[in-house]
């Protein structure tokens, strides 16, 4: 637990370098600016002070020349940081290939982690060090947000969504996690820590979990239980949508509008998949809302998300 409040908190992550340099870029030119107001208006105050020798005649007349120039350089430097600013945020929150995609489930007042592998933490999270990590985040219950300091990434986890935000770690250490949304009178309780491992401890620590199913392989249970291959499979004769290869295509939909596949897609298509009815199929699928928690809607997206060209859906 923090003591004190650390004036430069560590720097992890590459997301930290990036978001530190604009950040000391903004100081030093607030830095600069405020020194210049307050050194001109000190050295006015002493020089024409009452009582002071100082000349008052001969003032300089006004001349918008300078006003112009001015204020024309300090809207150019500020728009310049606005655009360095926005473009660091476009790159924050539109992630890279990830190496290892992760899922985050808030719930009050606790954050549960499952790995690709099947593996599960609580409160705790254990990745391999310069590998891009990508979190897709949900909540069970009400809004939370998910912030690593020394990482400086930082993303409201909503009900009803599927976030996703990435992260690159530079150093092997343990890391705080944080809760930065009042989510609850335990509000204060909900954080943990983010283990960053070498390469080789990282798959020590997975192999140690005692984990004999993937999460895609769980997935497929569930996929098989809730009758989803009866019309999603291959020798399905119902009328419906292929999902092998579907991750990560455009998707056209009854309403002429065009939807990326992306977790987000996969996850509103489960809960109300008549809002979201493919061209050329007719909506037929029940709806699952209320019917899967969000540890299992995290399982099916995985499973579907696993299932390649030349790979054949459950039965």
């Amino acid at each position: 637990m923090y003591h004190w409040i650390p004036f430069w908190p560590d720097a992890a992550a590459v997301n930290a370098v990036v978001v530190n340099n604009l950040y000391v870029a903004e100081l030093g030119l607030s830095a600069v600016i405020m020194s210049t107001v307050v050194i001109m208006m000190l050295s006015f105050c002493i020089r024409y002070r009452r009582g002071s020798a100082a000349s008052r005649a001969n003032l300089v007349e006004e001349t918008w020349h300078f006003e112009a120039a001015w204020t024309a350089a300090t809207l150019g430097v500020f728009l310049i940081l606005f655009v360095w600013g926005a473009a660091i945020y476009l790159w924050l929150f539109r992630p890279p290939p990830a190496d290892e995609e992760v899922y985050v489930i808030g719930k009050q007042w606790m954050w549960k982690v499952e790995h690709p592998g099947g593996q599960r933490e609580i409160d705790a999270l254990h990745v391999p060090v310069d590998k891009i990590i990508r979190l897709v985040m949900s909540s069970e219950d009400v809004i939370h947000s998910f912030f690593v300091p020394a990482f400086r990434i930082k993303h409201d986890v909503v009900p009803g969504t599927l976030e996703t935000i990435w992260f690159k770690a530079t150093k092997t250490g343990v890391f705080r996690l944080e809760c930065t949304q009042y989510c609850g009178l335990q509000h204060a309780t909900m954080h943990g820590q983010v283990v960053v491992m070498t390469a080789p401890e990282y798959a020590r620590w997975l192999a140690e979990q005692g984990v004999h199913e993937s999460l895609a392989a769980q997935g497929a249970d569930l996929f098989r239980a809730h009758g989803c291959s009866g019309c999603h499979g291959e020798n399905s004769t119902v009328h419906a949508p292929s999902l092998r290869g579907l991750y990560g295509t455009l998707v056209h939909l009854q309403d002429g509008s065009v939807r990326v596949a992306d977790d987000a897609y996969l996850r509103d298509c489960i809960l109300n998949p008549r809002s979201f009815t493919v061209a050329g199929y007719p909506p037929v699928m029940p709806d699952f809302s209320g019917q899967l928690g969000e540890d299992e809607l995290m399982k099916l997206i995985a499973y579907i998300k696993s299932l390649r060209r030349d790979q054949e859906l459950g039965q």
